[in-house]
C-alpha cells in the first residue's frame, strides 16, 4: 500500500527559530537542515511529506487576516494532491488561526494538524521533534477529518483549543470539548468526539479583514469610553464578561451602547472570561440587560473562535439576522447550544 502524502506549510514559529544575538529568529534554511537531521522523519512508517515555508517567516504574533488566507490558499490549492496537512505555527496566535482554518476550509475531509513547540528544534532539549512527527502521523492517519491543535501529546479540536501556558510543554487545552486523541505509547482516538466525513464539496472561503473588537470586562470599567468607537465601521464585538454572562450592575451606560451598536448591525456575542463553563444569559438578574439590549449568547465558544467565526460569516456576505442565527449555532463544532 502507497504511503499517505503529507504537506507541511512552515508559518514560522518557535519550532524553526535559531539563536541569535538579538535573540531567537526564524532561518529557513538551517531550520531545513535540522530536519534533515532527524532519522525518524524518512522512517518506512511515517508518510511521505513536503514542505513549503510561507515567506516571510514570522512570529505568530505577527500573524494577521492576510496569513490566514494565504494558508487556507495553500490548503486548497494543494488539496487534490495530498493526503493530509500540518502547519507549522508559532503558540501565541495557534489557537486564532485553527479556528478560523475551521470555518474556512468548508466541507473539508482531511486532517489539517496545526503544531509548534514551546522550545526550538534547535536545542538540545526540545518539544519540536515529538510535535513533528506526531502531527505527521494523525494527518496520515484516516479517523480524522477537521482542523485540529496538537501539542503535548494531547489532540484537540482547533476550534475549541486556547492557550493556557507560556512556559508549559502541554500549553493547550479545550476547556468545555473533550480530548480528540491522546499521545502515549499508541495514540488513542476518542472516536465520539471527532467530527465525522462530510459531503464531498470542499471549498475555500476567503476572510474580509473587517473591523471586529474585543472588550474584557472587569470591576470598574467605564463603558461610556466605547461609545466613541460603536460606529456603523464596526461589525462585531466580543465582551468577555464575569461568569455565565454577567456585568457590573452599575453598568447602565452599556446598554445604550449595546443598542446603538445593534442598530447600526454590529453583532454583540457575549463569552464568558471563566475558561470552563458557559454563557447563560437571562440567568441572573445582571445579564439580561445584555440580552434585551440585543447581545447574543457565545454559549461556551472560546474568544479565539467567536473572532474567527465573525470574520467568517461577515466574509460570506450573509444579512445580519443570519448571522446573528449562524453565531448562536454550531457549524463546526465549535460551540455547545444547549
Amino acid at each position: 500500500m502507497s504511503r499517505k502524502r503529507i504537506l507541511v506549510i512552515n508559518t514560522g514559529g518557535t519550532i524553526g527559530m535559531i539563536r541569535t544575538e538579538h535573540g531567537y529568529a526564524p532561518q529557513r534554511e538551517a531550520f531545513h537542515e535540522l530536519l534533515k537531521q532527524i532519522p525518524e522523519l524518512s522512517a518506512p512508517v511515517m508518510p511521505e511529506w513536503d514542505m513549503v515555508d510561507m515567506d516571510p517567516l514570522l512570529d505568530s504574533s505577527n500573524i494577521t487576516v492576510f496569513e490566514w488566507n494565504a494558508i487556507g490558499e495553500r490548503i486548497a490549492s494543494q488539496y487534490h494532491l495530498y493526503d493530509g496537512f500540518v502547519v507549522l505555527h508559532g503558540t501565541d496566535t495557534m489557537a486564532y488561526t485553527a479556528s478560523a482554518l475551521s470555518f474556512m476550509l468548508r466541507k473539508n475531509n482531511k486532517p489539517v494538524i496545526l503544531t509548534g513547540s514551546q522550545i526550538p528544534l534547535c536545542e538540545v532539549r526540545n518539544d519540536a521533534r515529538d510535535n513533528l512527527i506526531t502531527a505527521l502521523l494523525i494527518a496520515a492517519g484516516s479517523f480524522v477529518h477537521e482542523v485540529c491543535l496538537y501539542f503535548g501529546g494531547k489532540l484537540l479540536r482547533g476550534n475549541r483549543a486556547i492557550k493556557y501556558s507560556a512556559d508549559d510543554l502541554i500549553a493547550f487545552e479545550s476547556p468545555n470539548y473533550p480530548v480528540l486523541a491522546d499521545a502515549g505509547i499508541e495514540i488513542r482516538y476518542h472516536h465520539a468526539a471527532l467530527l465525522p466525513p462530510c459531503e464531498e464539496g470542499f471549498s475555500l472561503q476567503r476572510l474580509v479583514n473587517i473591523p471586529i473588537g474585543v472588550i474584557k470586562v472587569f470591576p470598574g470599567i467605564q463603558f461610556e469610553l466605547f461609545d466613541s468607537i460603536m460606529t456603523e465601521k464596526l461589525k462585531g464585538i466580543v465582551i468577555e464578561t464575569f461568569g455565565a454572562g454577567n456585568i457590573p450592575r452599575h453598568a447602565d451606560s452599556l446598554l445604550p451602547i449595546i443598542r446603538k451598536a445593534c442598530e447600526n448591525g454590529t453583532i454583540i456575542i457575549v463569552c464568558s472570561q471563566c475558561p470552563h463553563g458557559t454563557v447563560s444569559l437571562g440567568a441572573y438578574e445582571t445579564s439580561s440587560a445584555l440580552k434585551e439590549a440585543g447581545a447574543i449568547s457565545g454559549y461556551d465558544i472560546t474568544t479565539e473562535a467567536a473572532v474567527a467565526k465573525l470574520y467568517y460569516l461577515f466574509s460570506r456576505g450573509l444579512t445580519v439576522q443570519e448571522i446573528r442565527s449562524k453565531m448562536e449555532k454550531s457549524l463546526r463544532g465549535e460551540v455547545t447550544v444547549f
